[in-house]
């Protein structure tokens, strides 16, 4: 089984795009930088790390190649951070140190889990991605480009809600019973499927309308 999750992963890279859509300025390069650093961190090495921690999703794979991937990752990361810094400005330097307290912290839960919770994860998974994308364009940070780190935190919030409802139904649940009695009399059984079924479909609608968004905004960008 694969400890990639692709359609989380271009979510969150999904924020990115509107970051840097939004800045005053836009340089493609620096995008491309930027969305080759958060595909390694929150691609790869959170993903690593995550599995590495308490095995949720049951993989065999060497806890020693989870290590090495997520090491490496975060190294790249970091790397594509450091040669941007030169350019952007050394204020990203505080944006790299960040991440990487995010990606270690939360799915490594260090500090008795303090930073495992579901407004690190907003913060991290969903208002940090756009505000360090929006930084690395502009080199300062704007009140647009906050609002929208808002925007970003509560849609990832909301997602978290989601996938944890849905993971527990996956991994944790083992049978349902019970039914539902409509006001027409009709009765309808309830499932894990039942159950589980809004709940993906709207996981995925959203992912698909924030790439959309962020792939939109972008195009908007560089057709000018």
């Amino acid at each position: 089984m694969s400890i990639l999750h692709p359609p989380y992963t271009a979510w969150h890279l999904s924020y990115v795009l509107v970051g840097a859509a939004l800045a005053p300025r836009f340089h493609l390069g620096r995008l491309l930088a930027t969305l080759a650093a958060f595909a390694l961190a929150v691609g790869l090495g959170a993903h690593a790390l995550d599995e590495l921690k308490g095995r949720p999703l049951g993989t065999k794979v060497p806890s020693a190649v989870l290590a090495s991937v997520s090491a490496l990752s975060i190294s790249g990361a970091v790397t594509l951070g450091a040669l941007g810094a030169s350019e952007v400005g050394w204020g990203l330097a505080l944006f790299i140190a960040a991440g990487v307290v995010l990606v270690v912290g939360y799915n490594l839960e260090v500090w008795q889990g303090r930073l495992h919770n579901r407004t690190v994860f907003a913060l991290g998974w969903g208002s940090f991605p756009l505000l360090t994308a929006y930084f690395a364009q502009a080199s300062v940070l704007r009140a647009s480009a906050v609002l929208a780190a808002a925007f970003a935190f509560f849609l990832s919030r909301a997602q978290r809600e989601l996938s944890m409802e849905a993971r527990d139904l996956r991994r944790r649940t083992v049978s349902i019973e019970g039914e539902r009695v409509c006001t027409d009399g009709s009765r309808q059984p309830i499932t894990r499927a039942t159950l589980l079924r809004p709940l993906e479909r709207a996981l995925v609608s959203l992912s698909w309308s924030t790439c959309l968004l962020g792939a939109g905004m972008v195009v908007a960008r560089t057709a000018h």
